[in-house]
């Protein structure tokens, strides 16, 4: 009778250490994955909130937001070298009602930037906390709001390089001619890169608004892990905005893709399986092999 077939303890082993390598591995993948899910469910939500708006109440928060621009006076932000986030000089106190416009929801989301070049979609939220560059895109309070306008200059800021989220991880690759767009309270806005820079954290006249022009920044730290400087990526409004921006609006977004990083898992946990399967037979010997001088069989054997 043959006897069961027992499974390699150092295979085992073996399998163990292969499949936590390709966890650990594989982890920076899957948890950018799920953090991609949840943005794409929060804009989704941010879209519903906004479509379920009346149009009169959508033109009455741009209008808030616009005004709120025109009162602010030369707001600029500093940046402490090594560390991985803006801070406005501007006295909160003196904006108090900030948090209350573009109001879309409990958590301070206020609009959607998209920059297809580098296969971005993200929610903007009001002010840059901790919390906040943990999920998506800051809006650096002091600076205007997100929502066009003559000699106005919105900066946008977020993290790149974190384990968990791409966020603005490829904000490098941009060059001049990319375009990036912004969707707030039903409005579309497109901007063209003019110009991208790396600069010590105490230059910010590039941040300043320049009289006549329509601009947004989007700011990150670099090197990564090191931040001692900042990549400072500009864009000039496009107007009429161009239709397919137009007709794009509202979409869900297109990230996250496909899961690649659960096929590969499946295929090693299916790999390591194997292995372990076929480690444990026990090598066959042939009948003829049985029948020699010195061959000795072990109980069970047949």
């Amino acid at each position: 009778m043959r006897r069961p077939r027992r499974v390699s303890g150092l295979s085992v082993v073996i399998a163990l250490i292969g499949l936590a390598g390709a966890a650990l591995l594989l982890y920076p993948s899957a948890a950018a994955w799920f953090t991609q899910l949840q943005q794409s469910q929060q804009i989704d939500e941010y879209t519903d909130s906004i479509g379920a708006l009346s149009a009169e109440h959508r033109v009455e928060e741009i209008q808030r937001a616009e005004e709120y621009n025109q009162a602010l006076i030369g707001g600029t932000s500093i940046f402490a070298a090594g560390e991985r986030k803006p801070q406005s000089e501007v006295d909160a106190a003196a904006h108090a009602d900030y948090a209350d416009l573009l109001h879309a929801d409990d958590l301070g989301l206020m609009a959607r930037l998209k920059i297809p070049a580098i296969n971005v979609d993200l929610p903007i939220y009001h002010g840059t906390s901790d919390d906040v560059l943990e999920h998506g895109v800051g809006h650096l309070e002091g600076t205007a709001l997100p929502v066009g306008g003559e000699s106005t200059h919105a900066v946008l800021t977020g993290h790149r390089g974190l384990a968990t989220s791409e966020l603005f991880t490829h904000l490098d690759l941009l060059t001049m001619g990319d375009t990036f767009t912004i969707e707030v309270f039903g409005e579309v806005l497109t901007y063209r890169i003019i110009d991208t820079r790396i600069v010590a954290p105490d230059d910010t006249e590039t941040l300043r608004p320049q009289r006549g022009n329509d601009l947004v920044t989007l700011v990150t730290c670099t090197p990564l892990g090191i931040n001692s400087h900042r990549i400072l990526v500009t864009g000039e409004r496009i107007l009429p905005t161009p239709v397919k921006d137009v007709s794009d609006a509202g979409r869900h977004p297109d990230v996250p893709g496909f899961p690649w990083w659960a096929v590969t898992f499946g295929g090693v946990v299916i790999l390591l399986g194997v292995y372990v399967t076929v480690a444990g037979r026990r090598p066959t010997v042939p009948v003829e092999d049985r029948d020699t001088p010195g061959f000795a069989t072990r109980p069970g054997d047949t």
